[in-house]
């Protein structure tokens, strides 16, 4: 047996005869598989209840009468994202940015129903997920596990011994580091598992999978490092044990916490209110439908008696009524989608500057790494918001050209004056059933991949820091400093 597994060998044996670290490790586990189950069983039961509510959605829609195109627009319609198999392991931001959009003409909704906004404010603390044990808590037992693997032996007198007896320094450390990766692996089983089974049963992309596995046991192998660093370092076990604890809760716990806020306000983003005020603001500027007098709809009104070669909007062959609310609904998703690249942009900025505490943090690389690349981040949600404003702008343009060309001028205008005329204008439900239903479309998985590639790269330069923090512990071993 080699020098590096015999010195794993003993400490193996001595955090098994240590009452502390066992319990605390199958402790973990078991939260570690009760989270697990949990996230399996919550993830499921949003996902058919979001389909439920999608197949009733659209059966009301469809389930609609006869009647004219514009109250359809105006009928709106409910559309829902279900959550991607990796959410199951990493929710990300799905509990707080909401998960339903209600669709209707002349509006851009924000989305509703998130968790959070529905549960009690100790939902806010963090659910409990795979990504949450192994962000926070798996940290804190390796901690508890190993913050003596040196020090104690230098209370004791064992380790001049064990340098005495012809064991070189880089054997020492990689013997007790490589016992500390044994326990971390034993604390990050369940996590693999849930990924097993989600790429194996439940069709899961493999490679956003194998990159979250790839990421968690980097991060584990940072706080090994760490905690073998430490405890080298310490002049006590109580010490070794205050100076690792606080490391973690300000590495772990405080920064990622902080930051976002900080960043927050110092990059604000325009309320929900202030931007539909503003989009009301450049609506009355870019043309009112309402107003003969406005100058836009005037031109836009000379323009189509132009095409048609007509004199009088009575004459076209055309309702000219749905041109118009066509014309209405162009400018105002022009404005939808100005604002909603300017909010995009600005997340995105915010996004760039908390990752940038990566270089303190590398829990925030990771917690970073672990969204995008379960497809549960912001920049899914806004993908959602996307596809949501296509499908309304569709179907509303369909229903507006409904009323353009199903419709005459003269039943139109007097629809609520004459009861035959009112009559007529109610076109047949099938137009609108024939409507598409609305289906979300992720991120393909090498575009996952990519997002997640700068946090990533902050874990491999925390890995590189560690690998420096190990050979300088190999140094103070070796001349004595320990």
């Amino acid at each position: 047996m080699s020098a590096v597994a015999r010195v794993c060998r003993n400490d193996l044996i001595g955090m098994a005869r240590n009452r502390v670290a066992v319990v605390a490790i199958v402790l973990t586990l078991l939260l570690s598989l009760a989270a697990m189950l949990t996230s399996l069983a919550h993830r499921d039961a949003n996902a058919a209840m979001r389909a439920r509510f999608q197949a009733e959605a659209d059966q009301r829609f469809d389930g609609q009468p006869a009647r004219h195109p514009h109250r359809v627009v105006h009928y709106g319609h409910f559309v829902f994202r279900v959550p991607p198999p990796l959410a199951a392991f990493d929710p990300g931001v799905d509990a707080y940015t909401g998960n339903s959009i209600f669709l209707e003409g002349h509006r851009q909704n924000s989305a509703n129903f998130g968790d959070v906004r529905q549960s009690s404010l100790l939902a806010r603390f963090g659910a409990l997920t795979p990504a949450f044990v192994l962000q926070i808590l798996a940290p804190l037992v390796l901690i508890f596990v190993g913050f003596g693997v040196f020090v104690r032996e230098r209370e004791a007198g064992t380790l001049r011994q064990a340098m005495a007896q012809g064991l070189r320094a880089r054997e020492m450390v990689a013997g007790k580091l490589l016992a500390l990766l044994i326990a971390a692996a034993l604390l990050g089983a369940p996590g693999a598992l849930t990924l097993t089974w989600l790429v194996a049963a439940e069709g899961a992309p493999i490679y956003p999978a194998l990159m979250l596995a790839i990421g968690y046991a980097g991060y584990l192998a940072i706080w090994a490092a760490v905690v073998v660093f430490v405890s080298a370092r310490a002049a006590t076990s109580r010490g070794a044990l205050l100076m690792l604890l606080s490391l973690w809760a300000g590495v772990a716990i405080l920064i990622p916490r902080v930051v976002p806020d900080f960043v927050a306000a110092a990059r604000p983003t325009p309320t929900r209110l202030e931007t539909d005020i503003a989009i009301q603001r450049d609506l009355r500027r870019l043309g009112d439908s309402h107003n003969p007098d406005d100058p836009h709809f005037a031109s836009f009104k000379a323009s189509v008696l132009k095409h048609y070669g007509a004199t009088r909007v009575e004459d076209l062959p055309v309702n000219y009524r749905g041109l118009v609310a066509i014309e209405g609904e162009r400018l105002s998703a022009l404005l939808f989608e100005r604002y909603a690249t300017q909010l995009a942009r600005a997340q995105r900025d915010q996004s760039d500057l908390v990752l940038i505490a990566a270089a303190i943090s590398p829990t925030i690389a990771l917690r970073d790494l672990s969204m995008r690349a379960a497809g549960t981040d912001l920049a899914a949600h806004r993908r959602f918001l996307a596809q949501a404003e296509a499908y309304r702008y569709g179907i509303v343009q369909r229903l507006n050209r409904l009323q353009a060309e199903a419709l005459t001028y003269d039943d139109d205008g007097k629809r609520n004056s004459d009861p035959e005329a009112a009559r007529r204008v109610r076109i047949d439900a099938r137009n609108w059933q024939a409507l598409p239903d609305f289906t979300y479309r992720p991120a393909d998985p090498g575009a996952q991949v990519r997002a997640a590639a700068p946090a990533a790269a902050w874990l491999a330069l925390w890995l590189g820091l560690a690998v420096m923090l190990l050979v300088a512990t190999t140094g103070m071993i070796r001349r004595g400093v320990a």
